[in-house]
């Protein structure tokens, strides 16, 4: 089997030729935020029921046009970034929180989730871009949250053995007009490191993310895509080093 053909049973979008980019603009409605807020106070099985079609065509049917238009350009970003519109398993995901080990047993998500995962994300930890729609907030991701504890020596081998390329893809401006970094940290130095090493805030990370806000009116704004794809280019020398880091193509 050869590569792309095993990417294509994988998932791999693959951008369909009937996609007109001149022609097709947002998906999302103003309807969305509604449904996603209503959905927050009725959180529950009954009331999903009855609005299962609304799910559907506000949200569900949305969500996969975006990944589509998203996906049709995403290319130019990275091509080993994947945009898969199945309805099941691929970038939409799902609605249904797992309450298995949790004391919140809400049975469904209040927010549209979509991630864009690097094509080696199944096998291991990897640089990925995302899309938060809630009624509480809007933003994007992108970057590795909660990489494993391989993914995560890899990074801080590379910051240390690369601190000035680290530093220009991490600071660089037309990166950071938009984006902030995030996540979490260690208290104290990780094993192996100084605690006065030049570069020991960001050896210190266990998440390596950055967020992009955006406002709630560019949901339904018929320039959504556009910006989308023009935050996510912004972060490519970000997402090159994590991937190049970890000995992955970009």
């Amino acid at each position: 089997m050869s590569r792309s053909t095993s990417l294509q049973r994988a998932g791999r979008f693959l951008p369909p030729p009937e996609i007109d980019m001149a022609r097709d603009t947002n998906p999302f409605g103003p309807g969305a935020l509604r449904f996603l807020r209503e959905l927050e106070a009725n959180n529950n099985k009954p009331w999903f029921e009855d609005n299962k079609e609304r799910y559907e065509t506000e949200i569900r049917e949305p969500a996969l046009q975006l990944i589509r238009l998203i996906g049709a350009r995403l290319s130019k970003i990275s091509p080993h970034l994947v945009a898969a519109d199945r309805k099941v398993g691929g970038s939409l995901m799902r609605v249904y929180r797992d309450v298995r080990f949790s004391k919140d047993k809400t049975p469904y998500k209040t927010n549209v989730g979509i991630q864009f995962r690097h094509e080696a994300g199944k096998d291991v930890h990897a640089p990925g871009l995302y899309v938060h729609i809630a009624d509480s907030g809007v933003f994007l991701g992108a970057g590795m949250w909660r990489p494993a504890k391989e993914a995560l020596a890899g990074m801080r081998e590379a910051i240390d053995l690369d601190a000035k390329n680290w530093k220009k893809a991490r600071d660089g401006k037309r990166f950071r007009e938009h984006w902030d970094l995030s996540g979490d940290s260690l208290k104290r130095p990780p094993r192996g490191y100084d605690a006065d090493h030049p570069m020991i805030e960001d050896l210190r990370r266990t998440d390596h993310i950055a967020v992009s806000n955006l406002s709630k009116k560019d949901v339904s704004s018929s320039g959504f895509v556009d910006l989308l794809l023009e935050r996510f280019g912004r972060t490519k020398s970000y997402m090159a080093f994590q991937a190049e880091a970890l000995g992955l193509p970009f």
